[in-house]
């Protein structure tokens, strides 16, 4: 029972987390007559107080002496913050310009992006389902690019920082907050010096545009720590596979605001490059569901010829060595497969590189 109401409080941490993430354009135009970049400044300082205080409360400080022993930690941190700076940067450029279908795409073909660079970088090996899902896509972006008169820059972009940042971040295996609080470490005095030239030179909005507007740019540490938070808190509850497909909701709500509020255009040719994505995710999701369900049936077999090997016997080498591979065979090599199927690892950040998807 108690399983049972864990699961079904990740799954609600899960929703409430990818659900977030899908309404924060609602948010970016809020911050208006602020550009891009001060507010891509403002998350980056504000980000890191409200990481910071959070930190503060459950005490978790060893992790810094570590990273700071660790250069090569140091190194692939700094990476991260430099790519999530350019994904950061260039979506609320998009939200505040009335790109957000076209932002919505980048977050679609994310895991395609992911999928390639594994081939490509890492060597991985594909199954055909798989390549289909990758060509598919692959026909998807020149179907758009045809009908937007140009290739989708700001999705490719978008997709191509992201899946970077969910690389660099799997090198790193550091937990959400202490990831976060380190790259936003590495960006704040950037961000502060920034913010501090414009109001030296009298172009700062924080001030300008009254108590709400500061409040509302010093929000972004809020909008940018409290779905990592529940995000992590639904990691720890539910499979991987669950939060793969989780993961769609952002880009899916996303899509619809683009359309539905703030009508945006999407002639023939666009619904025809979306529908391509969407059936090459289809393939991915089904591909990895499938050969999740075979890792299961397969751990189960090998978990039950375990079971009764014992019966016929003890080997010469004793009851105890019998057993062993039963621990080897069983559900820690049944999680790493569906780990590698799951939706969420093919759609990289690690399970992590989705925690900061807008």
């Amino acid at each position: 029972m108690k399983g049972k109401n864990e699961q079904r409080a990740g799954l609600l941490y899960g929703v409430g987390a990818y659900g977030m993430w899908g309404i924060v354009p609602l948010f970016w135009p809020l911050l208006k007559p602020s550009g891009a970049i001060e507010i891509l400044a403002h998350r980056m300082v504000w980000s890191l107080a409200v990481v910071g205080v959070a930190l503060l409360v459950i005490r978790r400080w060893a992790w810094i002496g570590e990273l700071a022993r660790d250069p090569r930690k140091l190194g692939l941190i700094s990476v991260a913050a430099a790519t999530i700076t350019v994904n950061w940067g260039l979506y609320i450029w998009a939200v505040n310009n009335g790109q957000v279908v076209e932002a919505s795409l980048g977050y679609f073909i994310n895991p395609l992006v992911t999928i390639a660079m594994g081939v490509l970088l890492l060597g991985e090996r594909l199954r055909p389902v798989q390549w289909t899902a990758v060509a598919t896509g692959l026909a998807a972006v020149l179907v758009l690019a045809i009908g937007y008169g140009r290739p989708p820059w700001i999705s490719l972009v978008l997709a191509f920082s992201f899946a970077t940042y969910g690389l660099v971040k799997k090198k790193v295996d550091m937990g959400g907050l202490e990831s976060l609080a380190a790259e936003t470490a590495v960006l704040f005095l950037p961000a502060l010096g920034f913010l501090l030239w414009l109001t030296a030179t009298g172009a700062s909005t924080f001030t300008a545009g009254g108590a709400g507007h500061g409040v509302l740019l010093a929000a972004t540490g809020i909008v940018t720590a409290v779905p990592l938070i529940c995000f992590g808190a639904a990691a720890v509850r539910v499979p991987l596979s669950t939060l793969g497909l989780l993961q769609y909701l952002a880009p899916v709500f996303q899509f619809v605001l683009g359309i539905l509020y703030f009508h945006e255009e999407m002639p023939p040719e666009r619904w025809a490059g979306f529908a391509l994505v969407w059936l090459a995710l289809s393939l991915l999701t089904w591909d990895a569901l499938r050969n999740a369900r075979r890792n299961r049936v397969r751990a189960a077999k090998l978990l039950a010829t375990a079971a009764a090997a014992p019966a016929t016997g003890p080997s010469p080498a004793g009851p105890e060595q019998t057993a062993a591979p039963a621990q080897t065979t069983g559900p820690a090599q049944a999680a790493a497969p569906a780990q590698a199927a799951a939706p969420s690892q093919t759609a990289g950040p690690d399970s992590t590189a989705q925690q900061n998807l807008t």
